[in-house]
């Protein structure tokens, strides 16, 4: 890929309101993964992602049982994926990911996220091309030969290794996550993953700064204050 990777979904501030915000939304995306995959994680392989990644965030063990045992009962809440696209501050291309009861709420509230900080929503797949959805792991190392062949010898379909700052970083499609992960694992007993996710990542990057910055900021900030947004990719690179 010659760029040295740097996950770009942003991450809210720990703040105390923050984390209560956070615990909801992996609250919700259990809740409907578990509805839609069935609650056993042991079956359901998204579940048992969602809730590694839950642990590692650190979201209170009752948040993620209290969700799966409510996507057991019958009727409760109704939610359907949202994805928006466009452009922000400084012409940076954006991915904005919902669950949402109610569409023409949702749609309104990150309207209104664009409007008032100069930036564009767009058509579906205005900017969806020009970001690649991968798994991505990386950990420490400084010698990518050893996970090339243990990944080859799992037969599992890799994107692309990059080896900096005694960091490895493994690329590949996001339906070979559980696969290179598995195959990681049993190659390596004691790696410890620092990133092990699903994400898009952007195939070019581009620079915000001067006055886009602080508007940035605050459009990202009011993206994260929307109840329904789940998560924000975006290509920015800030000028700071």
């Amino acid at each position: 890929m010659g760029r040295a990777f740097e996950v770009r979904k942003v991450a809210m501030a720990k703040t105390q309101a923050a984390k209560s915000k956070v615990y909801s939304k992996y609250g919700k995306e259990i809740y409907v993964t578990a509805k839609n995959g069935g609650p056993d994680p042991d079956t359901n392989l998204s579940l048992r992602r969602l809730i590694e990644k839950a642990k590692k965030d650190q979201v209170p063990a009752h948040v993620v049982e209290k969700a799966i045992e409510k996507a057991k009962g019958a009727g409760g809440e109704d939610y359907s994926t949202a994805r928006y696209e466009g452009y922000g501050p400084g012409g940076c291309m954006v991915i904005v990911d919902c669950l949402t009861d109610n569409n023409n709420r949702t749609i309104t509230e990150v309207r209104n996220c664009f409007t008032k900080t100069n930036a564009k929503i767009g058509a579906p797949g205005a900017v969806m091309h020009m970001f690649e959805h991968q798994a991505i792991f990386s950990f420490k190392g400084d010698d990518d030969e050893p996970v090339l062949e243990a990944l080859m010898m799992a037969d599992a379909d890799v994107t692309d290794i990059e080896v900096e700052d005694g960091m490895v970083t493994v690329f590949a499609p996001h339906t070979e996550f559980y696969k290179v992960k598995t195959a990681l694992s049993d190659a390596f007993d004691d790696i410890e993953f620092d990133t092990e996710e699903i994400t898009f990542v952007p195939q070019t990057t581009t620079t915000v700064s001067g006055d886009d910055i602080p508007l940035f900021e605050k459009f990202i900030d009011m993206l994260n204050d929307c109840d329904d947004v789940q998560d924000i990719y975006h290509n920015a690179q800030l000028d700071e």
